[in-house]
């Protein structure tokens, strides 16, 4: 489970953006959703996530956070020793909400579809 203890403590300060953003490039981009983000490649790479925060909004028990995720994918290549294709990384980019606990600072992921 995702914390964003950070940014919760943050909620109303004017640093809130910053510290959430902050706070979201530090997470393992294995703990989200970027692998059913993708639209030009087969796999998630291991480079860093750019994250860019679309919107923000406080809801009854929890704080949501929309934002624009940039990272990198790749296309897999045939798999053989000899293979001469490169990895290459391609861009990518997806949507996620992010739904922060009050209280416990607990997060839940969701992968905007559009």
């Amino acid at each position: 489970m995702i914390k964003l203890v950070k940014a919760q403590q943050a909620w109303g300060s004017p640093s809130f953006e910053r510290v959430v953003k902050e706070e979201l490039q530090r997470i393992d981009p294995g703990q989200l959703p970027l692998q059913q983000g993708l639209s030009q490649s087969s796999y998630v790479s291991d480079s860093k996530i750019s994250v860019v925060i679309l919107d923000v909004a406080e809801r009854t028990d929890s704080l949501r956070v929309k934002a624009g995720v940039n990272y990198a994918g790749v296309i897999a290549g045939s798999c053989c020793s000899d293979d001469p294709t490169p990895m290459c990384e391609l861009p990518e980019y997806c949507e996620l909400l992010f739904d922060i606990d009050r209280n416990t600072a607990e997060t839940r992921v969701t992968l905007v579809n559009y």
